[in-house]
C-alpha cells in the first residue's frame, strides 16, 4: 500500500485531516441546513394534503349545498303553484258566491217591484172602479133628473149598444 501511496503522492495525514473536515462540513449542514429543511418540506407536505382534503370537503359539501338549494327551491315552487292553486280556488268560490248573492238581490229586486206593480194595479183599479162609479152615479143623476120616457128610454139604450 505503500508503494501505492508513494505512486499517487497521497498524503495520509493530509487524507485524515480531509476526512475530519467532510465530516464537521457534513454534520453542520446536516443539523442546520438539512434537517431544518427535510421538516420544512414535511410540513409544506403536511399543509398541502390537508389542502387538497379541505378541497375534497368543500367540493362534497358544495354539492350537497346545491343540491339542497335545487330540492328547497323545487319544494317552494310547489308551495306557491298549492298557494296560487288555492288562491284561484278561494278566488272561484268567492265568485260564485258573489254571482249567487247577486242573483239573490236582482230576485228580491224583482219581486219587490213586481208587489209594487201589483199594489200600483190594484191602486189604479180601485180609482178606476171609483171614477166609473162617479160618472155611473153622475150619469144616474142626470138621466133621472130627466123625465124618462118610453121613446127616451129606447133612445138612450140604444146610445149604450151602440
Amino acid at each position: 500500500m505503500e508503494s501505492l501511496v508513494s505512486t499517487f503522492h497521497v498524503d495520509v495525514q493530509l487524507l485524515i485531516a480531509q476526512l475530519v473536515n467532510f465530516a464537521i462540513v457534513f454534520s453542520v449542514l446536516y443539523f442546520f441546513a438539512f434537517k431544518p429543511l427535510v421538516k420544512i418540506m414535511t410540513e409544506r407536505s403536511a399543509k398541502i394534503d390537508k389542502s387538497l382534503k379541505d378541497a375534497d370537503e368543500i367540493e362534497k359539501r358544495l354539492v350537497l349545498t346545491e343540491k339542497e338549494q335545487a330540492d328547497i327551491i323545487a319544494a317552494a315552487k310547489k308551495q306557491a303553484n298549492l298557494i296560487i292553486e288555492e288562491a284561484d280556488k278561494r278566488g272561484e268560490e268567492r265568485k260564485a258566491a258573489l254571482v249567487v248573492k247577486a242573483k239573490e238581490e236582482v230576485a228580491q229586486v224583482i219581486s219587490q217591484e213586481k208587489a209594487k206593480l201589483v199594489s200600483e194595479k190594484a191602486e189604479m183599479l180601485k180609482e178606476i172602479k171609483k171614477e166609473v162609479a162617479d160618472l155611473v152615479i153622475l150619469t144616474v143623476e142626470k138621466l133621472l133628473a130627466e123625465k124618462m120616457t118610453g121613446a127616451k128610454d129606447q133612445e138612450f139604450i140604444s146610445k149604450l149598444l151602440k
